[in-house]
């Protein structure tokens, strides 16, 4: 199937001064996509060359016309003042909304193709009219996604899993006991149940875009830090807390944070309230509160390197099965192939 895909991000490790975390499995995902005998055409501007000044015009397909193609697959834009609501051409604008809705207007309305809307930021409306639409399917990176919605995880590559070995992670020299790496969008809360009133305690680390940060004075802020940075930081720390928007909890959407963290031997604590927890991490990584994070963490730091740290990890990592590669195609295969499961029309979404 020749597939038209849309994304705003990068490929390579891009530029500091971005929040892509698509970076850590989008790759994984086209190339499984190739692999499995999809034509891959990539729709949106080559951030990787124009920003980044990397190169991978051998390897991917860029058109930035209206191609011919058998299904449109969008990692979904919403809009987002001063930058992509602009008029094209103003300073700070970037026309991703504008090029995704040329698609939509191009391929899903006029033409009628087969539209898969992956919404990796829970960001689409309940009532969106695009949930309606037969020949359009929405999926969400969540064990427990919305009415109509399917559950297509961020993709972890196979043999990444295959390959990693417990006891070798645990080996690694850890010099922090707790980090958190990503950005403070809708996170406030959690920060404050969670995070802060360990990192009061404890030597850590909080790297990533926090702007608004005076109430946390006992907290080491960093900033962000490239991409390449992310695996040796986990490396050198034995904990992270898994923050996640109130959304993402109750929907049971676990970021790339997760796999990020568990193949660098970063054992991920989460929060109770997320639900299917204790699906994805041993029950011991399970937190319910400040003082828990704590102790949990110190109890950790006691044993890295030890024949039962390797056991905690070697136990996150089967809870990844879950977002294999392989999986997620048979997902993509199916949406794509299959009949969709749209929402019923409403009075909110009818057109």
């Amino acid at each position: 199937m020749r597939i038209g895909y849309s994304f705003w991000g990068f490929l390579g490790s891009g530029i500091t001064d971005t929040p892509d975390g698509g970076r850590s499995h989008r790759r994984t995902l086209l190339d499984g996509l190739t692999a499995r005998g999809h034509d891959v055409i990539l729709l949106q501007a080559d951030r990787d060359l124009a920003e980044a000044g990397t190169d991978l015009t051998a390897h991917y397909t860029w058109d930035g016309g209206l191609p011919e193609i058998d299904a449109l697959f969008l990692e979904w834009r919403w809009p987002i003042p001063e930058r992509n609501t602009t008029p094209c051409g103003s300073e700070g604008h970037t026309c991703d909304l504008h090029r995704q809705r040329e698609l939509l207007d191009h391929y899903t309305h006029h033409h009628g193709v087969r539209t898969v809307l992956w919404d990796k930021d829970q960001q689409l409306p309940a009532d969106d009219p695009l949930r309606a639409v037969g020949h359009v399917q929405v999926c969400e990176p969540a064990l427990h996604p919305s009415r109509g919605s399917e559950s297509l995880l961020f993709p972890v590559d196979d043999d990444a899993l295959d390959r990693a070995h417990p006891a070798a992670l645990a080996a690694h020299g850890r010099v922090l006991p707790l980090v958190y790496i990503g950005n403070q969008y809708d996170r406030d809360a959690a920060f404050d149940l969670y995070f802060a009133p360990a990192a009061a305690r404890l030597p850590h680390r909080v790297t990533g875009k926090w702007t608004d940060t005076a109430r946390w004075p006992d907290v080491n802020f960093t900033g962000r830090i490239p991409f390449a940075d992310v695996a040796p930081l986990y490396e050198a720390s034995v904990t992270t807390v898994l923050l996640a928007p109130e959304r993402y909890a109750r929907s049971g959407q676990f970021t790339q944070r997760i796999f990020e963290s568990v193949l660098a031997g970063c054992l991920p604590l989460v929060p109770a309230t997320y639900r299917g927890a204790d699906a994805v991490v041993p029950r011991e990584l399970v937190v319910t509160s400040g003082p828990d994070v704590l102790a949990t963490v110190t109890a950790l730091a006691r044993i890295t390197g030890s024949r039962a740290h390797a056991v905690l990890i070697a136990r996150c990592i089967d809870g990844l099965d879950r977002f294999r590669l392989t999986r997620q195609l048979r997902t993509i295969d199916r949406v794509l192939n299959g009949t969709p499961t749209p929402l019923p029309p409403t009075e909110g979404n009818r057109r």
